[in-house]
């Protein structure tokens, strides 16, 4: 439980996460004291970004026992992970809504922008047949995660590919109920949200960030697999976090490290055009899945990544951009060959 020293961040992910869950991602994490520190009738939207950000890296460690050991070994050597940005995967089907959510990034789109997210960049993932986009926080675009939310062009793809992503797809759910859709709103229209009402909110839109459509055949889940990797992971995997990020200080010393310890890392790291973005990851985690039909396989599931920033000399600040070859090489860590 919360005391009363503790701010809204540290409320809203103790009655989220629970207080053994909610302290240890806490205490992993490097987080703005600024954010740390607020207090008040009211939670800001900024608070509330960071709490569901905070509340969806502890569902990736749970998900990914590779992120979770290298964070845990993280924090025994004295340090703490400065998160960089979540991602995740949104389907977007030929016409209309992907079943009863939004499609492809307007489902998360309604979420990101009423608590302060705006577009920074759209990265054409054509080999992909996918577009990425950036989205960072107006207020503290340095501080609190940004997203990078891509979506699957169904229509890039051939009629029989389409057919079975429109009826796996076909079958989603909106997990946002009236109180999560309410708050949302008053976030957007520049209200004050109390923390009740945050505290309320929050683990609904959290959940927001998973898997929303039925488990499909495993025959309907290799058709897909068999035109692409990336539909496959969304059919088993939905909208939760493909992976989360670590920005450190030198990531290819970092990757050097881990590739010593035999840890399950990318072979090469992934360079900007710039050079100021340098990223690498480990292979994704495999996990083990019940199919529509009964069977039983295991799947790539989510992974962790790593990045290195760079100040962008034209502006003397963090360059926070993404680059489309870095985000293709990236997506390579959850092909059916890849993961761990």
């Amino acid at each position: 439980m919360s005391n009363e020293n503790d701010g809204h961040v540290v409320a809203l992910t103790l009655a989220t996460l629970g207080e053994v869950a909610g302290r240890r991602t806490l205490d992993a994490l490097s987080i703005d004291p600024a954010l740390l520190a607020e207090q008040g009738a009211t939670v800001s939207r900024a608070a509330f970004a960071m709490a569901m950000n905070i509340a969806l890296f502890d569902d990736l460690l749970k998900r990914v026992r590779s992120g979770a050991a290298y964070v845990a070994d993280t924090v025994a050597r004295g340090g703490r992970v400065m998160f960089d940005h979540g991602a995740l995967r949104t389907i977007r089907l030929p016409h209309g809504p992907t079943g009863a959510l939004p499609g492809g990034e307007d489902a998360f789109t309604r979420i990101l922008q009423p608590l302060g997210y705006q577009m920074a960049a759209i990265y054409p993932l054509d080999r992909l047949r996918m577009t990425g986009r950036a989205y960072v926080h107006a207020d503290r675009p340095e501080a609190i995660p940004q997203f990078f939310l891509s979506e699957l062009h169904v229509d890039r793809f051939d009629a029989e590919f389409g057919a079975v992503a429109a009826r796996i797809f076909g079958t989603s759910r909106d997990p946002l109920g009236d109180a999560e859709q309410a708050v949302l709103a008053r976030y957007g229209a520049g209200e004050p949200v109390a923390l009740d009402e945050a505290v309320a909110a929050l683990p609904g839109i959290v959940a927001a960030f998973d898997r929303q459509h039925e488990m499909p055949s495993f025959a309907d889940y290799q058709l897909l697999l068999s035109r692409s990797n990336e539909a496959a992971w969304i059919a088993t995997e939905g909208n939760a976090f493909n992976h989360a990020t670590d920005r450190v200080a030198d990531v290819a010393a970092l990757a050097d490290r881990l590739k010593a310890e035999g840890q399950p890392i990318k072979e090469r790291l992934e360079i900007s055009a710039t050079g100021r973005v340098r990223q690498t990851a480990f292979r994704a985690d495999s996990v083990e899945r019940l199919f529509g039909d009964g069977a039983l396989r295991d799947v790539p599931g989510s992974f962790y990544e790593f990045i290195s920033r760079d100040v962008d000399p034209a502006t003397g600040r963090l360059d926070l951009a993404f680059d489309t070859g870095n985000a293709t090489g990236i997506f390579a860590m959850t092909s059916a060959g890849a993961s761990a």
